[in-house]
């Protein structure tokens, strides 16, 4: 009887995921025993905790070539869990269960040797908990926020720089035509490492991330500057969760079912209209990337390092190293404990290089 691994991808997707996958599924193929097979749970754990279960066999035939497709062809999900399954009450409302042990069960039941949870934060600390209930878990860091500690980098990561550098690059062209400021609003909840990393590179003029809560009166001190001067047109950056000096991040009321995480939305809308309360009339336009950060097909970058961090877990696996994340130390692909990967989050500092560079750059970081 061939040994078993179950797959899941978990919370919200990113490029990378299917090359996870892939290397899986081939590391496994190709090994020389020659005695497992891998099987994927349908959106995340709901996979296996669904009657009847949604698994999907994954072969060498049905992996090939997803390496350069976004998404991930066995689903995701970051409403409930097994800790938070959503139930709905005879009386119309919503309550959450913990299966965490019916899952460890089931898992039993599907003689399953090991499972490889590819997630962020959120998805590791389940794997966590489900680890210290004896559950096989291996851990595989994603998140195109990259604020995973223990490793250098997480897949998706670097997709989402370009992404948001490209979009800034466009609207310099338009700002400058149109002598306008443009507000462009990227992902980053806690972190700011997206709209920083898309500051440097794309020549933002301002760059707001939570790690450093802003001034506006700084802010509209750079604007008048900049449409005052010869250029006439500014470029602001900020993340999602960036808020000013004394203020919250900006959320939109959501009451969808399953979903543990505060909403924000808004914080270009929130730093437009905090400039134009103070009575400047400038015409600004504001962007939101949104989701297109997680779409599309991974730069080399994600697909190699998504590639190595697969192919290191389907190892781990046959070791029987469970409790373990896989991480990325330049250049060497290496495993952490779970509970170490997730014991702070991987903020920026503010005194790092890359703020340094930005600031020594000219970029105003809003304070």
């Amino acid at each position: 009887m061939k040994k078993r691994i179950l797959v899941n991808t978990g919370g919200g997707d990113c490029p990378g995921l299917n090359a996870v996958i892939r290397a899986i599924v081939k590391s496994a193929d190709l090994d020389p025993d020659n005695e497992w097979e891998v099987i994927g749970s349908i959106d995340a754990y709901n996979g296996i905790l669904l009657e009847p279960m949604e698994l999907m066999e994954l072969t060498p035939e049905v992996v090939g070539g997803i390496h350069v497709q976004g998404g991930t062809i066995i689903g995701s999900t970051n409403k409930g869990g097994p800790y938070a399954w959503p139930i709905k009450n005879a009386d119309g409302t919503w309550s959450a269960v913990d299966r965490s042990d019916e899952l460890v069960r089931k898992v039993q039941m599907q003689h399953f040797d090991a499972v490889i949870s590819i997630g962020g934060d959120g998805s590791q600390r389940i794997s966590q908990q489900l680890f210290e209930k004896g559950f096989p878990v291996i851990g595989v860091p994603k998140t195109i926020d990259n604020d995973l500690g223990s490793t250098d980098y997480t897949f998706g990561f670097q997709t989402a720089v370009e992404t948001a550098t490209e979009a800034l690059d466009k609207l310099v062209t338009t700002a400058a035509s149109h002598h306008r400021i443009q507000i462009l609003e990227v992902m980053g909840r806690d972190a700011g490492w997206i709209a920083l990393s898309a500051a440097v590179a794309g020549g933002a003029e301002i760059c707001l991330i939570p790690e450093i809560p802003y001034d506006v009166d700084k802010i509209i001190s750079v604007i008048h500057d900049r449409m005052n001067g010869k250029r006439r047109f500014a470029n602001i950056i900020i993340a999602e969760g960036a808020m000013p000096k004394d203020g919250q991040q900006s959320t939109d009321p959501d009451n969808e079912i399953g979903r543990n995480n505060v909403k924000l939305a808004g914080a270009a809308l929130e730093l437009s209209r905090l400039i134009k309360e103070r009575g400047y009339n400038y015409d600004i336009r504001e962007t939101i990337l949104g989701h297109l950060q997680r779409g599309g097909t991974p730069n080399p970058f994600d697909r190699i390092l998504a590639t190595q961090f697969g192919v290191k877990a389907f190892e781990l696996a046959k070791a029987e190293k469970f409790g373990q994340m896989v991480a990325y130390r330049h250049p060497n692909i290496i495993s952490v404990p779970i509970k170490d990967a997730i014991r702070k989050y991987k903020l920026v500092d503010v005194n790092s290089d890359l703020v340094n560079t930005a600031r020594k750059t000219g970029i105003c970081m809003g304070d």
